[in-house]
């Protein structure tokens, strides 16, 4: 890098980009080394969940296809031509899918039960406060004594049948 700070054969936008592209590739190398140093099959053993494996998995392939995707173009050809584009476009599908179900896992899910209770209960004629609840046992009492009455009356004209 020193070398290219000094060298007056490149124009100072060619420099200032090169160099801001060496320090973006030692940052990559420093984000990516724990996963360099450990072997993938150890990683994924220490994952449980499937979608977190889908993950990682997702993970390492786009990170791969990215740096080759870098490569191409300090290389002069155009990635947008070359049938990586096609690749990183697959893995960011595969990506969105594993968001939307990770959205579905986190939507609220109806608690059918409570519902239900919720419904029952709004449906009631249950007594909402003191003053209703008098005057539902007088409702209550009334439609009683009426009930007797018509039974009893409805008993009396069997026998008279008989």
């Amino acid at each position: 890098m020193a070398a290219i700070d000094n060298n007056e054969d490149f124009p100072s936008e060619v420099r200032d980009a090169f160099v801001a592209f060496q320090s973006s590739l030692v940052d990559v190398d420093n984000v990516l080394k724990p996963l360099l140093e450990t072997p993938l099959s150890e990683i994924q053993e220490k994952v449980t969940d499937p979608l977190d494996k889908a993950k990682l998995d997702l993970v390492a392939a786009y990170s791969m296809n990215s740096m080759f995707w870098m490569y191409l173009t300090t290389q002069g050809i155009n990635p947008k031509e070359h049938p990586i584009k096609q690749e990183l476009d697959r893995i960011r599908g595969y990506m969105n899918k594993v968001k939307q179900i990770v959205d579905k896992k986190k939507a609220a899910k109806l608690d059918k039960a409570a519902a239900s209770r919720f419904i029952k209960h709004a449906l009631s004629d249950g007594p909402k406060d003191e003053d209703d609840s008098e005057k539902s046992s007088n409702t209550t009492k009334s439609k009683r004594k009426h009930e007797d009455k018509s039974t009893q009356i409805g008993r009396a004209s069997c026998r008279e049948r008989v």
